[in-house]
């Protein structure tokens, strides 16, 4: 068999990146936008803002996320750039880009509602559930896309380079 480009590793390690920088991209604007949010209304309200923290908690997850796929994705590229196919290249630069986008669109919802939510509970404390309720489906488009990635990028595309000519 002949040797892979070696080109292909470079896709690859773009989607490590992709899924940690946008996941925690995704995180930070949760995270300040939730905490711009428990601020204002701490001071008011100061007894209420450990229990404004979830939404901080639940933003801070979807780093979380990016960092397992980028620690799977960087263990199957490996050390030989020779057995890294294209296809392998391409499909973990997808699994990336999926993990990563995806909780990236899940901070910009829980930084909205966090923000929202912390202020309108601190008027009213019956909209808390409400409140939980929004963020654990925001929390859940970070987690469908951790799944996405995770199959993407599992699967195994050993031996699949054929000719590769150098120039």
């Amino acid at each position: 068999m002949a040797a892979c480009d070696p080109s292909a590793s470079f896709f690859g390690f773009m989607g490590v990146t992709t899924a940690i920088v946008f996941a925690n991209l995704g995180a930070a604007y949760g995270t300040a936008k939730s905490g711009v949010g428990i601020s204002s209304m701490g001071v008011m309200r100061p007894d209420l803002v450990m229990r404004s923290i979830i939404p901080v908690v639940m933003a801070g997850v979807l780093g979380i996320y990016g960092l397992i796929t980028a620690v799977i994705l960087n263990g199957k590229i490996g050390a030989d750039p020779s057995t890294y196919s294209n296809f392998s290249g391409f499909q973990h630069l997808g699994a990336g880009l999926t993990v990563g986008l995806s909780s990236l669109a899940a901070g910009l919802a829980i930084g909205i509602v966090g923000d929202a939510g912390v202020r309108a509970n601190a008027q009213q404390p019956r909209l808390f559930v409400g409140m939980i309720l929004i963020l654990i489906f925001a929390e859940a488009l970070g987690l469908y896309g951790l799944i996405v990635g995770l199959v993407m990028g599992s699967a195994d595309a050993t031996g699949l380079c054929t000719s590769y000519k150098t120039a």
